[in-house]
């Protein structure tokens, strides 16, 4: 499912299904073991076909789905794991590819100092760019799992679509915590620029 957002493991992502050919997706989905997998749109549109995908991903899980009369479809998904694209089959009619797990690199050293110092970044950043304005709706209550934390961090940061995509990508949280830091620092910098009004 060609999406213009990144999905993250354990996030959750609503969903408006109106197209016939995805509406035909939800269908054959149900029907089997409920997942399916959203990539990023490169360059394009979500609605139409004719986009330019990734070639990685995140596996979503349907936990709730309502169909109205009219044949659309409202989902709760959430993110499971990783998976990277090996090949686009054509479109039939939507897209279809083979995939192959992409599990995180296992973790090898101590990221606690590390990982205390991006959640208290984070969490300014949160705080300021709640401030200047921007929605930032709730966040995890619990954010102690440095995997875990690092990936929701990295979903709900106020940084840039290909951003995220780019921390989905990272090998695993030894190579995204750092780049997620870095983004951090970038977004407060401008986030206390607009609040200067500067």
């Amino acid at each position: 499912f060609p999406l213009g957002l990144v999905l993250f493991p354990s996030m959750v992502l609503p969903l408006h299904v109106f197209e016939p050919r995805y509406r035909m997706m939800v269908q054959q989905v149900l029907e089997g073991d409920g997942r399916f997998g959203v990539v990023l749109i490169q360059r394009g549109s979500e609605v139409g076909g004719g986009d330019v995908r990734t070639d990685f991903g995140t596996v979503a899980q349907v936990v709730e789905a309502e169909q109205f009369s009219d044949g659309r479809w409202a989902l709760t998904t959430v993110g499971v794991e990783r998976y990277r694209v090996a090949r686009w089959l054509p479109d039939d009619p939507y897209p279809v590819a083979e995939v192959e797990p992409w599990p995180d690199e296992e973790l090898t050293s101590d990221l606690e100092p590390a990982y205390r110092e991006v959640l208290a970044k984070f969490r300014r950043c949160m705080a300021l760019a709640s401030e200047s304005g921007v929605n930032v709706g709730p966040l995890p209550a619990d954010l102690a799992d440095v995997e875990l934390g690092c990936m929701q961090m990295s979903a709900l940061s106020p940084i840039s679509t290909l951003d995220k995509q780019a921390l989905l990508g990272a090998k695993g949280p030894a190579e995204r915590l750092p780049m997620l830091g870095g983004l951090l620092d970038d977004a407060l910098e401008l986030i206390l620029h607009r609040l200067s009004g500067n």
